[in-house]
Parts: C-alpha cells; sequence; structure tokens
C-alpha cells in the first residue's frame, strides 16, 4: 500500500473515531441523565453522573466516563499524526489531551454528591483536575487557531471555542450560576465536538491554506 492510500485510511480512521467521540459522549449523558434520580442536564455538572455515593455511580464511571476517555484519546492517537499543526499549533494539539485525562480522571476520582469546590480527598482531586484541564483545553483550542493550515473562519472559531471555553468554566463554578451550570458546561461540551469535527474534517491531512 503506497503512502498517499495510508494517508487516506489514517484520515478515514480519524473520522470515525470523531465521530464515535461524540456520539458515545452524547448517548453516555442522555442514558445517564435518563437513569439518575433527580437528576436535570441543566442544573447538574455532568461530573454528577458518577458522584460518590449516588445510584449508578460505579456503573456511569466505569462504563460511561472511561471509555469516553479512551475513545477521545484514540481519537488524538490517529489524528496528530496526519493534523496539519507546526509550533503553537502542535502544542494545541496536545493540550487537547487534557480531555482524555479529564474523562478517566473522573471515573476514577469522582466528586462529593452535588459536586461541591472542596470536600473529601477525591472532591479535591477532583477539583484539581478541573481547573488543569479546563484551563489546558481553552489554552490547546486558541493555540490550534494559529494553525495556518485552516480557513480564516475556522481559525476564527478555533480561537473565539478557546475563549468561551474558559469564560464558561469561570461562569459555571460561581454560586449564582447553580441554576444553570449544567447548560452551561453542555455549551462548552458543545465547543468541543465542534472543533473536534474541525479537526478532523479540516486539519487532518489536507492543508487548506499555507502551511505555517
Amino acid at each position: 500500500m503506497n503512502m498517499p492510500q495510508l494517508v487516506e485510511n489514517r484520515i478515514r480512521l480519524v473520522r470515525i473515531l470523531a465521530i464515535a467521540t461524540i456520539v458515545f459522549g452524547v448517548a453516555f449523558y442522555t442514558i445517564g441523565a435518563a437513569i439518575k434520580p433527580g437528576y436535570s442536564h441543566v442544573t447538574h455538572f455532568i461530573s454528577e453522573l458518577n458522584a460518590t455515593g449516588t445510584p449508578w455511580a460505579a456503573q456511569l464511571g466505569l462504563f460511561g466516563f472511561l471509555p469516553l476517555g479512551l475513545i477521545f484519546a484514540a481519537f488524538l492517537l490517529a489524528v496528530i499524526p496526519v493534523a496539519q499543526v507546526r509550533g503553537a499549533s502542535r502544542l494545541g494539539m496536545w493540550l487537547l489531551w487534557s480531555q482524555p485525562i479529564a474523562f478517566v480522571g473522573a471515573a476514577f476520582a469522582p466528586c462529593d454528591a452535588g459536586c461541591p469546590i472542596g470536600g473529601s480527598p477525591l472532591q479535591v482531586a477532583h477539583d484539581v483536575l478541573g481547573l488543569v484541564t479546563y484551563f489546558s483545553c481553552a489554552l490547546g483550542l486558541v493555540l490550534l487557531s494559529s494553525a495556518k493550515a485552516l480557513l480564516p473562519s475556522y481559525r476564527l472559531f478555533l480561537g473565539l471555542a478557546g475563549i468561551a471555553w474558559l469564560v464558561l468554566f469561570v461562569v459555571m463554578v460561581q454560586p449564582e450560576a447553580v441554576q444553570v451550570r449544567g447548560f452551561l458546561q453542555r455549551i462548552a461540551d458543545a465547543l468541543l465536538a465542534a472543533s473536534i469535527l474541525v479537526i478532523a474534517w479540516r486539519m487532518a491531512g489536507r492543508t487548506q491554506a499555507a502551511p505555517n
């Protein structure tokens, strides 16, 4: 098999894994919310799906957060060799590893019930993990927007997505946002999902503009 065919196969795999990551995430969030007593997409953090001591916590961690993180990791492993990134944008791609780490971390370091700031050792670990991975992902998206392989419109989107990701995180942890924090977090996740599609369809393998 020649090199162009190998690249095409890799790009095809990247796109399958991109879709798989998003579809699994949506299915997990939907099913988890449906079986979790009293759970609301609007008011509850996603992490509360497997909050310590709540119904279905172990199952949603093991069969939800863990495989979601692994599928996301497989996507990144597949896309990095064919991503049209250099310098700062390459660093941005590597910073996206924060998200598989966050999902796997949520499986093994669940928050306390209600996901308060501070609490048990697991909650503290969860807080630190969330803080580091949210800031890392925001910076990663902003750095990815420097990739000259992308058309200006996609670069603008990634830059704005990174800024919005950080703003949404800061807002959703404020006490005043308790009634809408789940909704805000899902907006952030939607931006991440859209960014995954941009990476898979506009950054993987084919240069859209001048290389950086």
